[in-house]
């Protein structure tokens, strides 16, 4: 059998000179196929962009936006760990057992973040054509308890058609002591590093995996995936970047939400008339707080918006790279972020986000006796929720939450040699599973009906290629579907469903309530661009239609069953991953970076741990 496959097509005989040689070729895609280049941030707003209204200095993606295309009209899954998985799959995040995140996985197909074999990434499509591809950063759709050196690594980059691979796998990381993976093997480059960071570490790798493919495969495209901490909490700088903000968010997030919507009418980066929506009833007023509390968040404000600036430049080394080595106008790239801007921390921001993750609001005293160290390596921040409200700037609302607040992000795209429009602004309705068919459309990439031997599922998302020349075209994607955490919506026609289950607010790890007593609102997004006039009691009938169709298509979805008790949902998942085993013996070297949840399940248990130390000075 010739390598891949391949039947040979030479000639054998007994003798060499009356046989004829003949080689099998590895794939490669056609001269002028452009790469591919994905920047996702990571709970970045609609409004933190300059391009898209926003305060905070961001020239490098700025000046892409200006070259090439935004579009406005955006969604993602409002969570992190389904919208990493749907990028790469082109699929609705249930239908690929990410209906929620990895850590919160259930025995349902919708749930358990197996995604199946049926539906693999783009990059596997890619890898088989003959791109070489690559990813940094963000990896977190892996159910943690498979995150070792011991795998299976069928859920890993590696599995999901990447050849290399530097980043974590997990929700966030330190930026100053990065626990990472080169591949399969554990990686902790920060040490001993003056000035470390992770955003500068991943441009510096991004610019290595460049040159190098240049370098040694010039007619080969690469697809790269570059997913940073930035700017999910830990909300971390470089000091230096930090001290540029100083005072410039001393306005508090109304006015901040005020000028940010006047310049998106200005820009027109949102439709005419567009209404700035209320602010959502638990975010405090600004002018209600006190000198110390405002001289706090503000504080919260100037590192979040050092961080955004600062991987905007480790973007701007990337981007550079690419034109250095001639590659910029053939490389297709898609900026964007996996969810709204995260409310996550809460009505008073935390030093730590552990109180997050344990369901607790952190002590006002606590956070303020870290004023003078907040974004530097002794904490690990998140900002005030009233600072992602001002973020995602006309919207109300945060992540995890299906209004437009919660799914609607900022996209760019550059590609020069494919896109003749320059600076202009899309308004079609596309979403993140868009993203997948759009690589294959612009690659000319065929999607393979079988991949290793499984016949695979088609896309739910559509190449957004027809718009990128076309600014007028209509949608292609006319219909989505929403649920995350209970919250549920659905889009239709320029019309929008939406209900956030028990009213519950993203700090509120766990309130439950029935969900046939949430209420559920209708918009007219097509003349309501912020979902601020709810016509559900002007229009029942509307209403009624769009909840039936999104129970039609929950089921076509795998969205049930639905569970709202998170805490359980995870203790039953450690439960099940260790059953009555009691013990647990870690040997060195070996025994290394091994996830929690693979880990012994110490927590809330009466427990011993034992250790067995060898005092002989002797090596083994």
């Amino acid at each position: 059998m010739a390598k891949y496959g391949q039947e040979f097509k030479g000639k054998i005989a007994k003798s060499y000179q009356d046989s004829e040689e003949w080689w099998p070729s590895s794939p490669k895609p056609p001269e002028g196929t452009p790469n591919v280049l994905i920047f996702l941030l990571d709970d970045t707003g609609f409004a933190h962009q300059g391009s898209f209204g926003g305060l905070i200095d961001t020239p490098v993606m700025d000046g892409l936006a200006g070259n090439g295309l935004r579009f406005n009209n955006f969604h993602t899954t409002a969570l992190c760990s389904p919208s990493r998985a749907a990028i790469m799959a082109g699929r609705n995040h249930h239908r690929i057992g990410l209906g929620s995140h990895s850590l919160t996985a259930m025995g349902f197909p919708g749930y358990n973040a197996f995604a199946p074999e049926s539906a693999k990434s783009v990059a596997k499509h890619l890898q088989k054509a003959g791109f070489v591809n690559y990813a940094l950063g963000k990896w977190d759709h892996t159910p943690l308890y498979e995150v070792s050196e011991s795998g299976p690594f069928d859920r890993w980059p590696s599995g999901e058609g990447f050849d290399h691979f530097y980043g974590f796998m997990a929700a966030d990381a330190d930026n100053y002591r990065s626990l990472l993976w080169r591949d399969h093997n554990p990686l902790e480059d920060w040490d001993q590093v003056q000035g470390y960071h992770l955003s500068e570490a991943m441009a510096d790798e991004a610019i290595r995996n460049i040159t190098s493919h240049i370098s040694v495969s010039p007619d080969k495209p690469f697809m790269m995936f570059w997913a940073p901490v930035a700017m999910h909490s830990p909300h971390q700088a470089p000091q230096e970047y930090i001290d540029r903000y100083k005072g410039k968010f001393d306005m508090g997030w109304d006015q901040a939400r005020e000028t940010i919507h006047k310049k998106q009418l200005e820009m027109g980066i949102i439709p005419k008339g567009t209404l700035l929506s209320k602010r959502a009833a638990e975010i405090p007023a600004w002018d209600s707080l006190n000198a110390e509390e405002k001289k706090l968040y503000a504080r919260q404000m100037e590192v979040f918006a050092a961080m955004l600036t600062h991987v905007d430049e480790q973007i701007g080394r990337v981007v550079q790279t690419l034109e250095k080595t001639g590659q910029l106008d053939n490389t297709l790239i898609f900026i964007t972020a996996d969810n709204g801007s995260s409310g996550e921390g809460g009505l008073t921001g935390t030093f730590n986000e552990t109180y997050v993750l344990n369901g607790l609001q952190t002590p006002f005293d606590a956070n303020m006796s870290h004023y003078d160290d907040w974004g530097g390596p002794t904490t690990y921040p998140h900002f005030h929720a009233g600072w992602a409200l001002a973020g995602n700037t006309p919207f109300q609302y945060f992540k995890q939450i299906v209004h437009r607040g919660g799914i609607q992000d900022a996209l760019i795209v550059h590609w020069p040699k494919g896109i003749r429009a320059k600076g202009e602004i899309r308004d079609q309705y596309h979403h993140i599973i868009d993203i997948a068919p759009t690589i294959l459309d612009a690659t000319g990439t065929a999607f393979l009906e079988e991949v290793d031997g499984e016949k695979q599922l088609p896309f739910d998302g559509v190449s957004m290629a027809y718009a990128f020349n076309k600014a007028e075209a209509p949608t292609e994607h006319p219909e989505q579907y929403y649920e995350l955490f209970g919250n549920r919506a659905i889009y239709k026609d320029g019309w929008k469903a939406v209900t956030i289950h028990a009213n519950r607010m993203p700090w509120n790890l766990n309130r439950r309530q029935p969900f046939d007593q949430d209420v559920w609102e209708l918009y007219h997004v097509d003349e309501d661009f912020s979902e601020s006039v709810n016509l559900a009691d002007q229009n029942p009938e509307k209403l009624e239609e769009l909840k039936k169709r999104w129970e039609e298509l929950a089921w076509e979805n795998n969205v049930f069953p639905l569970h709202d008790d998170m805490v359980q949902r995870i203790a039953k998942q450690q439960n099940r991953l260790f059953g009555d085993r009691k013990e647990f013996v870690y040997w060195l070297p070996g025994a290394r970076r091994i996830a929690e949840k693979a880990s012994a399940p110490v927590k809330g248990r009466s427990h011993t741990i034992e250790a067995s130390l060898d005092l002989t000075g002797k090596e083994e």
